[in-house]
């Protein structure tokens, strides 16, 4: 069978969607927002991974184009859409048996946790890099499930959708969240990711502590955006409240090995025995300043880090700091 535009045309045209409240429409919105990440080269190899990205862009789209019948959940068409022929999931290699045997895995953590990524057919892949052919399946899905908001979709194909979460974000210097605005996974997702990536570019992909900076060209770096205050207990995503940090010092901050006071320096603790012959231990930076943001606004919060001196640092003992 020749797997042509025409032949994706007719797929698209003929999901196989739940119909028992009105047309489901999570494939046809999945399909859009994965296109659209590949038209703005966000994909560009044809591994579509369960991103903040592509959640992003899925729940901006869903929040235009869902039914009112059914709830915003991703997970649901990532995996079901296997039946459709040309969408194929990726295992992780000690969860291929479960993808294999089609078990149904009906959360976004469980998901996350067994696929590394889906993919297209390679033929399909190579017809959605082509801005003809992709123009002519997003008019067959917008006509054939959206047919009364075609207008709306070009619109939203020129929003990058996490982008536009992160410019939102910034504006208003990140969000102490109430416990209903973080249930929704997906959401949480998204927003961690945010928060981190503004952290981490605040600080130019520095760490704090050591002022480690590695970057490739991909734009992979090797920080974390921590959080000072732990969001499990504050759901505080405000900036003030989060330091770039390398992964050995992100780790070592969240246990209580070092902390810094209020002229940001740094304080070690006494209980660490360390051998570090290729480079600085932790000691050596007791005392030191911290590397801070160019911005002020994004300065760690001093009551956010006397807390983290009082309830973590050397586990929470009150420190009588000279």
């Amino acid at each position: 069978m020749n797997k042509d535009l025409l032949f994706y045309s007719k797929k698209f045209a003929k999901l196989r969607v739940d119909r028992v409240r009105g047309i489901a429409p999570h494939k046809p919105i999945l399909i859009l927002s994965a296109i659209a990440l590949i038209q703005q080269e966000v994909i560009t190899q044809n591994r579509i991974f369960l991103s903040p990205e592509l959640i992003a862009t899925f729940l901006k789209y869903w929040s235009h184009l869902g039914s009112e019948s059914h709830r915003s959940d991703i997970a649901q068409p990532f995996f079901h859409l296997q039946g459709d022929g040309f969408w194929h999931l990726k295992a992780k290699v000690e969860f291929e048996p479960v993808i294999n045997s089609k078990v149904k895995i009906k959360t976004l953590s469980g998901l996350r946790d067994a696929v590394q990524y889906a993919y297209f057919d390679d033929e399909l892949f190579e017809l959605i890099q082509d801005p003809s052919s992709r123009s002519s399946l997003i008019d067959v899905l917008a006509n054939t499930w959206f047919s009364d908001k075609t207008s709306q979709i070009a619109q939203l194909f020129q929003i990058n959708s996490f982008q536009e979460f992160q410019d939102r974000l910034r504006e208003q210097g990140g969000i102490v969240y109430s416990a209903d605005e973080i249930e929704d996974e997906s959401k949480l997702i998204v927003r961690d990711a945010a928060f981190r990536k503004i952290v981490v570019s605040a600080y130019e992909f520095r760490c704090a502590f050591c002022e480690l900076q590695i970057l490739n060209s991909l734009n992979q770096h090797i920080v974390d955006g921590a959080h000072i205050k732990p969001f499990s207990q504050f759901r505080d995503d405000r900036f003030d409240n989060g330091l770039s940090l390398c992964k050995n010092h992100h780790w070592a901050f969240d246990r209580g090995w070092f902390t810094v006071d209020d002229d940001y320096k740094i304080i070690v603790s006494e209980d660490l025995r360390e051998e570090s012959p290729h480079a600085r231990t932790m000691r050596d930076f007791h005392g030191q300043h911290i590397a801070l943001p160019a911005q002020q606004s994004y300065f760690p919060r001093i009551d956010a880090l006397r807390w983290h001196r009082e309830n973590v640092f050397n586990h929470g003992e009150q420190l009588f700091l000279t």
